[in-house]
């Protein structure tokens, strides 16, 4: 076969093939330029899905009358001149492959003019083929205008999906770019309707997240800012009760660069792994920054994929930045949209530092906890309370100076408040300074174990508590085999048994969080689930986290229990000093607050 050079017709249309998949992709490309070009306002009007019509129209810088046929023409650029500058990409675009590769497969005009023109130019190509350069009126800024996508390469316009599912996905490239560019002016009509105008006051990142998903969402969510050795990760992640049944609410960025990596991804598993129920995937809008010498964005046809050149470091700090936040959620804080740089709390949040556990149950009196939240009226002027004792104080985070203090009548009242009741025998009902807190006792006490375990697990070993009479459980040959398999693993968790026969076992100690519980069911379900683990003998090893957390919902605190006032009060102690205590190892949340103005509306008090 004869080697020879591709016509430049058909070598676009092949790099159409990477570049512009489908008319999402051709938005995307064709916001990013605008972006590159300075543009602060953005129009972008579509038709018949995008395959008819997809019109950009920007207020960038614009380009030269002598530079719009050299625009496009395959990799000619202005982003970059070196091979120091692809080094450190700082623009969305550098290949200068997108016009070219557009122009390839479309009927399309180019439009621009610069500020210091007196009229701007106009240039027109149907399917890589151009005319002549024409003089136009317009403003500064640039226009493309797409007509008749894949028109002339049938086979590719025959994979289009329908007009529904190509307005989804541009839908979903749009909102992708608003969130990354609060400062931006973003508007979208779709076939003569708007469908959004995100205003550029919104140069808030939490106030555009806020527009792009609503404002309850938002403020069921953490702020995040977080900074170590160059690298700084900021944005919001929503609370493991806000996960979806997709990973459709997902965005992170590199450099404002919209990227999937699975480093990234790995990472964000990891610390959501204790919180999440399984399926879900947590939500969130986050923004990595680093020099961009430290990353390779050229990796990728789409540059929607990037490689780190120090990837551990990279992934261990997104999972320590994302962790730590996980564990300081707090009653009573709202992710703030008039002051966005960090958390606010509510007047009740006095949230105490974590100490050491106080066992459940608890015959704890009132009287003790001016001790735990300071005497009344003892708040200093950052808002802080101090102990009844003095030394250290107690609370981890002072209160903006913004937010009202409480009256000194409801001073020293616990941020969960005081049990009044119990309801069904499933929830505890109590009352705050805010008014109502509504927690699900199993959920919240599966919570306090399990990071009391963990705790313990870290710290070498869980202390047990020897059995006076030894339990003797009746269990199947494969679950007594899984016994004597994972013996030393099981102890790890809290459980101290041997086999004593060919379908028994005796459990001789349990961890003290465990001995209250009903042993025999304990076991005998972990077993079972022990035992159906396929043989695999890295099956325990790699869930660690998970048995913990197996174990601390079976000696929970079940439905029907009825509780005592005292112990319900000595478990929300507990959830006051534990990490995550806002939500139960499955991703479940434990509690919930109705303030007063809440009720003061439903029963239309005051109107």
């Amino acid at each position: 076969m004869t080697i020879r050079l591709l016509p430049d017709a058909l070598v676009n249309q092949i790099a159409a093939g990477e570049v512009v998949s489908r008319p999402s992709s051709v938005v995307k490309e064709l916001v990013e330029n605008s972006i590159d070009s300075g543009a602060d306002q953005i129009e972008i009007y579509t038709e018949g899905g995008g395959a008819r019509l997809i019109r950009v129209i920007d207020n960038g810088s614009g380009i030269a009358r002598e530079e719009l046929l050299l625009a496009l023409t395959r990799h000619a650029t202005s982003k970059i001149g070196s091979l120091d500058d692809l080094d450190r990409v700082r623009s969305l675009g550098f290949r200068g492959e997108a016009l070219p590769s557009i122009a390839s497969v479309s009927r399309m005009t180019l439009s621009s003019k610069r500020e210091i023109d007196e009229v701007g130019s106009k240039i027109v190509v149907d399917h890589g083929n151009s005319r002549e350069l024409e003089l136009c009126r317009r403003a500064p800024g640039t226009e493309v205008e797409v007509r008749d996508l894949f028109y002339s390469v049938p086979a590719r316009r025959k994979f289009l999906r329908s007009e529904r599912s190509e307005n989804s996905q541009i839908e979903d490239a749009l909102r992708t770019i608003a969130l990354s560019r609060p400062e931006l002016r973003l508007l979208w009509e779709r076939d003569g309707s708007r469908v959004f105008d995100f205003d550029a006051s919104e140069s808030d990142p939490i106030r555009r997240a806020a527009s792009v998903f609503g404002k309850d969402d938002i403020r069921s969510s953490l702020v995040l800012d977080s900074e170590a050795a160059g690298l700084r990760l900021h944005g919001w992640v929503g609370l493991p009760a806000m996960a979806r049944g997709q990973p459709d609410r997902q965005y992170f960025y590199v450099n404002d660069r919209p990227v999937r990596d699975r480093v990234v991804a790995h990472a964000v598993r990891q610390a959501f792994s204790d919180v999440l129920f399984h399926g879900r995937h947590p939500v969130f809008v986050l923004h990595l920054e680093l020099d961009p010498s430290e990353v390779d964005v050229n990796v990728h046809p789409a540059k929607s994929e990037v490689r780190f050149r120090q990837t551990r470091a990279v992934h261990d700090f997104i999972f320590r930045s994302l962790h730590g936040a996980l564990a300081s959620t707090m009653p009573g804080r709202e992710t703030p949209l008039a002051e966005p740089g960090g958390m606010t709390v509510g007047a009740d949040a006095r949230w105490p530092t974590r100490s050491a556990p106080i066992p459940f149950p608890v015959a704890e009196s009132p009287a003790n906890w001016g001790g735990l939240y300071g005497p009344r009226g003892s708040q200093d002027p950052a808002g802080q309370y101090s102990g009844a004792g003095g030394g250290e104080d107690p609370f981890s985070l002072p209160r903006p100076a913004a937010i009202p203090l409480a009256p000194d009548a409801t001073a020293e009242m616990p941020p969960l408040g005081r049990a009044i009741a119990q309801l069904h025998g499933i929830f505890i009902l109590s009352e705050n300074a805010r008014g109502l807190v509504v927690v699900d006792m199993h959920a919240a006490h599966e919570r306090v174990l399990f990071e009391q375990l963990k705790a313990q697990r870290d710290s070498g070993s869980i202390p047990l508590q020897r059995l006076l009479v030894s339990v003797q459980i009746t269990v199947s040959v494969a679950e007594a085999d899984a016994a004597e398999r994972w013996q030393g693993a099981i102890r790890e968790a809290g459980i101290e048994l041997v086999r004593s026969g060919p379908s028994s076992v005796a459990v001789h100690g349990v961890a003290s969080q465990l001995e209250r519980g009903d042993t025999e069911r304990l076991v005998s379900d972990l077993l079972a689930e022990l035992a159906s683990s396929e043989g695999d003998v890295h099956w325990l090893t790699r869930r660690q986290d998970a048995l913990l957390a197996n174990v601390a919902c079976r000696a929970a605190v079940h439905a029907h229990r009825r509780l005592e006032i005292a112990e319900m009060d000595a478990l929300l102690r507990a959830m006051e000093r534990t990490q995550r205590a806002d939500q139960c190892n499955h991703g479940r949340p434990t509690w919930i607050q109705l303030d007063l103005e809440q009720m003061d509306r439903f029963f239309l008090r005051g109107r």
